[in-house]
């Protein structure tokens, strides 16, 4: 299997300057760069930059995959829209980490998994899919957080008794950036529902309509200052600020409820559901399995009373096809001595009548076998042997005046029926 690495990193609240792409290209002439983006395989060598590095100075999401397993993904985000010390409470060993660099947070997700089944070697795509995360949790939304503070606790990063974070509401209706998250991620769904248990629900977000009532309610002072900040390198920064803090002053949702599960409850919880739902699906399949077999014993039926009374057409098919030499003649003779074996079978189970034990009078049939031809001159044959037997006579089976003759054997030689 050949290496393959996928690395792409997006730009989100400001663009990359020229002189800022010019320092990109220095370590890529290969990778595809934009102001917003830079896009890069590896089927040998290496990236030569440092991923935290380029999150730390230009960049504001970054994903990796590599075809032996390892994933990882990293979104930077304002500091003041993402609260450090809440961040931390849903730290996940190394697999679930952040840092504040400056005026930003960078949190760190990962997975690895060596001995994973699907070998992926196409990383295009996936932060497209992810990436409305970041803006998620710009406004507040936590449940990514704790999404990766499970992906920790399910690859073992965690110990059994480890108590769970704080359970955002809404983990039971994922949005369809946290989806792609946990796939990413190969978070166990029946993990995912197990957390969900003691989830509340999420409130609908609050009505548009009522942000330029609370635009307009803001200190004139701060709104200068927003819109000066709209004129600078980064106003999409400003949008999510908005958006954040409108959110949060028109929020229902229930806060986040005190976690009172611990690592080994989750998962000995997940393995339950687990086992259940492989039971269910064996039934299933055993359900389907009956159906179809008994489809095809009742199709197999309509196709000999098709058959029937055709035995000496048949055979005749058989020996011309047999005659014929030919590999695809063979495998149809081979498919008529099969209808034929079953016809016989069919109507044997129908015909097939044992005589009465004793013959009419009561005496029972005696069979005299001979004895033994002499060995040599000191062998005494002994008396005549005599059997008394049984028999089960069978009335033969006689359609149209005539018996049916037995299937026959091809003959490897000349292919006639023997």
């Amino acid at each position: 299997m050949s290496e393959y690495q996928y690395y792409e990193f997006q730009a989100v609240d400001r663009p990359l300057t020229d002189a800022e792409m010019r320092e990109v290209r220095a370590y890529s002439t290969r990778a595809r760069i934009t102001p917003t983006s830079f896009v890069n395989e590896y089927h040998w060598g290496d990236f030569k930059g440092d991923p935290v590095e380029w999150m730390e100075h230009w960049y504001d999401a970054f994903l990796y995959l590599a075809n032996w397993g390892s994933r990882e993904l990293m979104l930077r985000l304002p500091a003041e829209t993402l609260d450090a010390a809440t961040v931390q409470r849903y730290h996940g060993g190394n697999q679930a980490s952040a840092r504040v660099h400056g005026d930003a947070v960078i949190l760190s997700f990962s997975s690895n998994d060596e001995d994973h089944d699907s070998w992926e070697e196409d990383g295009g795509g996936w932060l497209a899919s992810i990436l409305p995360l970041r803006a998620e949790l710009a406004c507040g939304d936590l449940r990514a957080l704790y999404l990766g503070w499970l992906v920790a606790a399910q690859d073992g990063e965690l110990e059994d008794d480890e108590p769970e974070p704080p359970v955002p509401p809404g983990l039971g209706t994922l949005s369809s950036a946290l989806k792609a998250f946990a796939d990413f991620l190969r978070l166990d769904p029946d993990l995912v529902q197990v957390a969900a248990q003691h989830s509340p629900l999420m409130a609908a977000g609050p009505d548009e309509g009522a942000l330029p009532g609370w635009i307009a309610a803001l200190p004139e002072a701060e709104k200068t200052e927003l819109l000066v900040r709209v004129a600078g390198p980064a106003p999409a920064a400003v949008r999510s600020e908005l958006l954040r803090r409108f959110r949060v002053a028109h929020r229902t949702d229930a806060a986040p409820a005190d976690g009172v599960r611990r690592v080994g409850e989750l998962m000995e919880a997940a393995e339950r559901i687990a086992t259940e739902r492989r039971r269910m699906e064996a039934e299933r399949k055993a359900r389907e399995k009956a159906r179809r077999e008994k489809e095809a014993a009742a199709a197999r039926q309509r196709h000999l009373d098709q058959l029937a009374g055709r035995d000496e057409e048949l055979w005749e098919q058989v020996d011309v096809l047999a005659a014929s030499k030919q590999p695809k003649s063979y495998d149809q003779a081979v498919s008529l001595l099969k209808d034929l074996r079953d016809l016989a079978a069919r109507r044997t189970r129908v015909c097939l009548r044992p005589t009465p034990p004793h013959p009419p009078g009561g005496a029972r049939q005696e069979t005299e076998f001979p004895r033994p031809a002499p060995q040599g001159p000191s062998v005494d044959p002994g008396p005549s042997i005599r059997a008394r037997t049984k028999p089960a006579a069978v009335e033969p089976c006689i359609h149209g005046g005539r018996s049916h003759r037995p299937p026959a054997m091809l003959s490897s030689g000349t292919g006639s029926s023997a």
